[in-house]
């Protein structure tokens, strides 16, 4: 299994990039790594390794360019070597923790779309209070939907968590402001329909105050809104630990029980930590594109490398494109 990694990608790259494909190749026996990026820096970090390779390039996509016209401008930037790997069938996917926008635009427009799916889906693996995770989807890569995309979002979802996540009959609910089936503006009322007629374990509506409780193991909804809530989550997710630390460092006394407690909260850090359960991955596309956290360390990106070839070895991708053609869903408009 070959996978093609953006090594110039993120805030910590290339250094954390290097060190998480490291880890990658010790823990998994089947796979080679192709680092793309400058090699006089990848190289500050890297040991030697026969199943890692580099491809040298010193363009990158910055966090600040505009992501299709940088994708198209820029042919030798490392995402976009990275997606051309796959393309050109050197690679089975790609991973990247740099510009989201543009390494969705390198996806469509390199690694291609699955025929049927007009809408493709980003989608990460969020923490729950019980520590399973729910996926969301999507969080930003269409900022509007329609039924039918939403529709797609619960197959291609339900897919992946079955058989990446190894969750029988996964849950299926479709965020709304409200239990009720009948709750909700169009969009939500008419892809309540669809996905109850649908071949999926749907559950109906859930709320977004459930969603850390693991009311449903997938979760769709359009981009716009999903991408309000990762970021409502991520940041109040945030703002608590600060607070808790403003709180136990505020006398002697909470001082030495910050101490004891120390351990636990260490636990409940790592448990509501998303980026142990990989990167945000991108459905509807011929092959696995991966989008790992802007800040990943060296262990995020060894998720993300264990999440990708999960989705490999399962071959999530052919299912999804069967699924496509057996729900019929290749008449959905663009």
């Amino acid at each position: 299994m070959k996978l093609a990694i953006d090594a110039m990608g993120g805030d910590n790259a290339p250094k954390e990039i290097v060190l998480g494909a490291l880890k990658a190749v010790q823990a998994f026996s089947d796979i080679h790594i192709t680092l793309v990026g400058d090699e006089n820096k990848i190289k500050e970090t890297l040991t030697n390794h026969e199943r890692i390779s580099v491809i040298h390039t010193t363009e990158v996509i910055l966090g600040t360019d505009e992501p299709v016209k940088a994708v198209r401008r820029k042919k030798n930037a490392s995402m976009v070597l990275a997606a051309q790997q796959v393309a050109d069938g050197l690679a089975d996917a790609c991973i990247s923790a740099g510009n989201t926008g543009a390494l969705v635009a390198a996806g469509l427009f390199v690694v291609g779309r699955i025929n049927g799916i007009h809408r493709p889906a980003l989608a990460p693996t969020l923490p729950t209070i019980g520590g399973e995770g729910f996926l969301l989807l999507d969080v930003g890569a269409n900022a509007d939907a329609k039924p039918e995309h939403l529709l797609q979002y619960g197959l291609m979802g339900s897919i992946y968590s079955e058989k990446v996540r190894g969750i029988t009959k996964p849950r299926v609910g479709l965020l709304n402001i409200g239990t009720e089936e009948k709750k909700g503006n169009e969009l939500t009322k008419h892809a309540f329909e669809m996905l109850k007629n649908a071949d999926i374990n749907f559950v109906g509506n859930v709320e977004a105050r459930d969603l850390l409780d693991g009311v449903a193991d997938v979760v769709v909804t359009d981009g716009f809104t999903g991408n309000m809530v990762l970021k409502t989550i991520e940041g109040t997710a945030l703002s608590m630990f600060k607070m808790l630390k403003k709180a136990l460092m505020s006398s002697f006394t909470s001082k030495l029980a910050a101490a004891v407690l120390k351990p636990n909260l260490k636990t409940l850090k790592n448990t509501m930590d998303y980026s142990e359960y990989g990167g945000a991955a991108l459905f509807g596309l011929n092959a696995p594109v991966i989008k790992a956290h802007g800040s990943s360390n060296g262990q995020a990106i060894f998720s993300a490398i264990r999440q990708t070839r999960e989705m490999v070895s399962n071959d999530v991708v052919g299912l999804i494109k069967v699924s496509t053609e057996e729900a019929g869903t290749t008449k959905v408009e663009r």
